[in-house]
């Protein structure tokens, strides 16, 4: 006796969704606190001033302001935001 179901479909349905990783507010855009600015899965991008990272290494502004990529320790990818007073 056949085990098989007999269903094209039951083959299907094991792709995963899309997570929507990347960079949500770039260099030089204004973000308000709590603003995320990257989402990604291991440490891409590091926080730096007044940037803080979630436990799913999610990257937001802690403080209103104008955002900004740069260079730091051994050539990492480093994310600060600058606040609106300072710029």
């Amino acid at each position: 006796m056949a085990h098989k179901k007999g269903v094209g479909s039951s083959k299907n349905g094991r792709e995963s969704h899309s997570k929507r990783l990347g960079v949500k507010i770039y260099g030089g855009q204004a973000c308000v606190a709590g603003n995320i600015i990257v989402r990604q899965r291991g440490t891409v991008h590091y926080p730096g001033r007044n940037v803080s990272m979630g436990k799913d290494n999610t990257l937001y502004a802690l403080v209103d302001g104008t955002v900004n990529f740069h260079r730091g320790n051994r050539d990492r990818s480093v994310v600060s935001v600058i606040p609106a007073g300072e710029a």
